[in-house]
């Protein structure tokens, strides 16, 4: 079998070595450098964007070695060469140097490779002298940016935020010369995580044509599943030995709920290439890509905003598409860094469902949502979780009031104090949601409530919280809505359980339970 790209990001690597697996991507590249000059795409961290700059450097250096049997090998005229200033912030030392020392040392360094003296006394003077002069030694040149924001999105935490304003600001002035260099410019790509609002860097590029929600474009990076099936088979047989005890379908299936599920038009999805090839190597269901990076910012945002829960969220057009420094929203922060992502889009009003992407990151992401509210490790998040699992396998629903009730005596009390439903309901909710991803369970929420169905072998559970009502309540709104009618067709015994949580004891007052007939 050929090698995974495990961590390699470097085109002209893994076509040079010829063992390892490269997807072909180069049909959509050609679509993405013979449209529009200059480019904007947004992709969440290690999803391959490095790999897509990498790639468009090669073909403008003219290598058409490393591009045999690919599918732009006979679409390309490789004689079509082009000077090229390539960097990324992600190996530019902004963080001891500043951002426009960094810059200027970058570029310094670019202009040595071609003899190119620059005299500017910033870093948009030597940006700009870097185009012009390349430009007349050897031709109009390609401007390939990778992970522009960086120098941003590593100082978002409230007590670090002015120090990415003043980044953004020394960024807003060096992208400032790239609309008036135009005439200079054969092509232009800038690529990150995130996009800033009209009042942030790109009010100086709001002539980028912005690829991220382009749907001819949403399978640019990432691995369809065609492309899984097509490039990685021998893998998948290899990965399917170490679980016996499915089925090839059932191991298939298995590996779309982990880690595909990403999209950015609601229909196509794609899988997560970090995971996917961890998985494959390691032949284990593991949070891989969530693991490159612990979201400490998003957590710390997410109790001031008093915000947990992220499941079926909406959002307009306007707040996906870019986020204003000064007025963080979780949503849309939560979707470019990739924890949420498009379920569907109505396209008549300009709405956006999110949801998370797959098991990998929605149970990952519980474990440290959990763990802020609790203020406990979150490595110790899951075992409340399993215990509840093994109750309802025993048919024991005392067990599991008794369960939730030692999460809540876990809560320190100052941050129960004076809480109203919707901590509770956030509480109580994220643990029957991650209960949903061990077992066959379901949790919605509507007009502020929630119920819980947890489905065993031998039985369903129907279950509605309330507070500082009544348990006779709670299951009252299970019958008058017939919450039940849906699941008559298993034949299994149905149970309606109403639990009451008491603000006052901090623990659930009273709950109830009868069988559905």
């Amino acid at each position: 079998m050929k090698k995974l790209p495990i961590g390699i990001q470097t085109f002209s690597e893994i076509q040079s070595a010829a063992d390892y697996i490269y997807v072909d991507k180069t049909e959509l590249i050609y679509r993405v450098i013979t449209g529009a000059k200059v480019n904007f795409l947004s992709r969440p961290r290690r999803f391959g964007k490095s790999m897509t700059i990498s790639t468009i450097k090669s073909i403008y250096q003219g290598e058409k070695q490393y591009f045999n049997g690919l599918w732009i090998e006979d679409k390309w005229n490789w004689e079509k060469i082009h000077p090229v200033i390539h960097f990324s912030f992600a190996s530019i030392d902004y963080h001891h140097l500043g951002v426009e020392n960094a810059l200027m040392l970058t570029l310094q360094q670019i202009a040595e490779k071609h003899n190119i003296v620059l005299i500017g006394s910033s870093h948009s003077q030597m940006f700009q002298e870097l185009i012009e002069k390349l430009t007349a030694l050897k031709g109009r040149v390609v401007i390939l940016i990778d992970e522009y924001d960086k120098p941003i999105i590593d100082f978002l935490e409230k007590e670090k935020r002015p120090i990415a304003e003043q980044n953004r600001a020394a960024l807003r002035q060096f992208y400032s010369i790239i609309k008036d260099a135009d005439p200079y410019i054969e092509f232009f790509l800038m690529t990150g995580v995130s996009k800033f609002s009209q009042t942030g860097i790109f009010s100086n590029l709001n002539h980028l044509n912005d690829l991220t929600l382009d749907q001819k474009f949403v399978n640019l990076v990432g691995y369809t599943p065609n492309e899984l099936n097509q490039y990685f088979a021998e893998w998948l047989d290899y990965a399917w030995q170490s679980f016996p005890d499915l089925s090839k379908e059932q191991f298939m299936a298995h590996i779309r709920l982990w880690y595909n599920g990403y999209s950015w038009d609601g229909i196509n999805t794609v899988y997560n290439p970090y995971s996917i090839l961890n998985f494959l190597q390691k032949r284990s269901f593991e949070n891989y890509w969530f693991k490159t990076g612990t979201p400490t910012f998003l957590l710390k945002l997410m109790r001031e905003q008093n915000d947990f829960l992220f499941n079926n969220l909406t959002a307009s057009d306007s707040l996906i598409d870019s986020y204003d420094l000064e007025n963080l929203d979780l949503r849309t922060i939560l979707f470019q860094t990739g924890y949420l992502t498009v379920k569907h889009i109505d396209r008549m009003n300009g709405i956006y469902t999110l949801d998370y992407p797959n098991r990998e990151v929605e149970q990952a992401l519980t474990d440290y949502i959990l763990a802020e509210i609790l203020h406990t490790s979150h490595t110790s998040t899951a075992i409340p979780v399993f215990n509840i699992k093994a109750a309802f396998l025993k048919n024991d629903v005392e067990k599991v009031v008794k369960i939730i009730n030692a999460i809540l005596k876990d809560v320190p009390s100052p941050l129960l104090r004076g809480k109203k439903e919707d901590f509770y309901h956030a509480l109580v909710h994220l643990h029957f949601r991650y209960l949903g991803l061990l077992m066959d369970s379901e949790v919605n929420t509507s007009d502020g409530r929630m119920d819980a169905v947890v489905k065993t072998p031998s039985h369903i559970y129907i279950i509605e919280f309330k507070l500082n009502q009544s348990a006779e309540k709670a299951l009252q709104q299970i019958k008058d809505k017939d919450y039940a009618a849906k699941y008559t067709t298993e034949n299994k015994p149905i149970v309606l359980v109403g639990i009451n949580f008491n603000s006052r004891k901090k623990a659930i007052g009273a709950w109830k339970m009868e069988d559905y007939h």
